[in-house]
């Protein structure tokens, strides 16, 4: 399905479009404070034992303890795994599962970045279908119902809490697998922007690039409709202008909470529809170099405009501007926000660009992408970033 739908017959005859099924994946509550709100929401899905998932470094920040807290007061028995890294392998979600068993739990809360919410997915697919992530890459796999589950984001970038997908990296290739059910998705997304008040200046940085990389790469997907598009176009008027004042004033909060819903609408926009060939350029960066996803995607994003601009060039209108000038503009963010905007720059071989084109050719989101690509052309698209 490209771009937007348009009539096949005459205008005196039928109207007729591919099909679309649209389904919303929950609810969601935005407030500054509103973790205070978790035990209440948490107790309305009838919970009773939670597994709370979260990373051990978000523990000076206080906002686990908050979490607990507010469970506690709901009367909520509540066990904490905060055992999740950057990237999550099926490790991390196995010992969460273990644990989770120990704790015999009935609702699962996620309170973090994207790998607290991938993990905490992964979890819920393991615990209540069995087997290993491997069984459930792709979408619709989960045979059995799953546990309520509450996404609570501490940064704006991956949009994780707005999709049914959990991204597991595979230990062995360090690839991503794409593990996706209706059933895993939170029933419950809090936003609440004092929690991405606490972020580093580089996590603001990394995620705010990555949640506008969303935004741009969902509105000219193959997959795009209207109701992604109009979740794509939502998300780029709340993250653009709101970017670089967060870089230069993290405390405010106006500006942080529209970059919250504008990460949030590009996650709903990729749930809708799907992302393009830079997301898939940037896993193997990731994979063999160990760059940041955000980095990676902030050097790549502004060449893959740039070629896709002869197939997607009008859909890119409709965020303002041309493709040239928004890859100008995206360059400027990243630039901004003191990243690379080379791969020259990151240690990239340039001997290497070769095989990771092959791999990032094998990424699922490339098959989206609005301009066909092959390997050779992935790796033009390497060439011109390097």
């Amino acid at each position: 399905m490209k771009g937007t739908f348009s009539p096949t017959s005459t205008s005196s005859g039928p109207w007729h479009s591919p099909v679309l099924d649209y389904q919303p994946l929950g609810r969601v509550l935005v407030a500054a404070g509103a973790l205070n709100r978790l035990g209440e929401t948490a107790r309305g899905l009838g919970a009773s034992r939670v597994l709370l998932v979260t990373d051990p470094g978000l523990a000076q920040t206080g906002h686990p303890q908050r979490a607990t807290q507010s469970l506690v007061e709901a009367g909520i028995h509540t066990a904490t795994f905060d055992g999740v890294k950057e990237n999550p392998t099926e490790r991390e979600v196995n010992a969460g599962v273990e644990f989770a068993r120990h704790n015999a739990v009935d609702c699962i809360v996620a309170v973090g970045g994207g790998s607290s919410m991938d993990c905490a997915k992964g979890i819920n697919f393991i615990l209540t279908n069995g087997g290993r992530m491997a069984d459930y890459r792709g979408h619709g796999k989960a045979t059995k119902p799953m546990l309520p589950s509450i996404g609570v984001p501490t940064t704006s970038g991956t949009g994780s809490e707005a999709q049914s997908y959990a991204l597991i990296t595979d230990s062995s290739s360090h690839m991503k697998m794409a593990c996706g059910d209706k059933k895993a998705a939170f029933r419950v997304s809090i936003l609440d922007p004092e929690l991405t008040l606490s972020q580093p200046k580089m996590v603001t940085a990394v995620t705010g690039i990555d949640a506008i990389a969303h935004a741009v790469e969902s509105l000219v997907s193959t997959k795009a409709n209207p109701f992604s598009q109009m979740y794509s176009l939502a998300a780029w008027k709340h993250l653009e202008p709101n970017f670089e004042t967060v870089l230069r004033d993290p405390n405010h909060l106006a500006a942080r909470a529209e970059m919250q819903i504008g990460s949030h609408f590009a996650g709903m926009a990729i749930e809708a529809a799907m992302l393009g060939v830079c997301h898939s350029c940037s896993n193997p960066l990731t994979a063999h170099y160990g760059l940041t996803h955000g980095v990676a995607i902030g050097i790549m994003l502004p060449h893959v405009i740039r070629f896709n601009a002869p197939v997607a060039g009008e859909l890119y209108r409709q965020l303002g501007t041309d493709p040239e000038t928004l890859a100008k503009r995206i360059a400027a963010l990243v630039r901004a926000a003191g990243l690379p905007t080379r791969l020259q720059e990151c240690g990239v071989s340039e001997s290497i660009l070769q095989l990771m084109a092959v791999e990032a050719n094998e990424q699922w989101t490339a098959r989206f992408n609005p301009r066909v690509v092959d390997e050779a052309e992935i790796l033009s698209i390497y060439q011109a970033a390097w």
